[in-house]
């Protein structure tokens, strides 16, 4: 089972995949990509990706493509984006008073105002 959650501001759009990155779960995230804007930053957090198939990892290279960043805080993540060759986030999303701020691979700053839409797919 594959869980979505989606946070938005006016500069970045984050989607954070928990679970298994599978089959039509995986096909069905790139629907996401409606929400996407261009010039707004893209933020994939996979840390709590437990398993990706064929289909996720082909699916994470079209969001790689799009430009998009990855969080990668687990050996696993981290694994699967080296492999892949996927860029890791440097830096948590910009909020409204700071743009660019530097940081870490690890928590993205949920400060700034988002909306939050989880998606739930069996």
């Amino acid at each position: 089972m594959l869980r979505v959650e989606i946070e938005e501001s006016a500069n970045c759009l984050i989607l954070k995949l928990q679970g298994r990155f599978t089959g039509d779960e995986a096909d069905n995230t790139r629907t996401l990509m409606t929400s996407y804007r261009a010039g707004m930053r893209l933020v994939i957090d996979a840390t709590e990706i437990t398993f990706i198939d064929s289909t996720g990892e082909e699916t994470l290279s079209f969001f790689g493509r799009f430009g998009a960043e990855f969080v990668a805080g687990t050996s696993y993540s981290l694994d699967v984006c080296e492999r892949l060759h996927l860029r890791l986030a440097q830096s948590g999303p910009p909020n409204a008073n700071t743009p660019g701020t530097s940081g870490t691979n690890t928590n993205l700053d949920r400060r700034t105002h988002r909306v939050r839409r989880p998606l739930v797919s069996n």
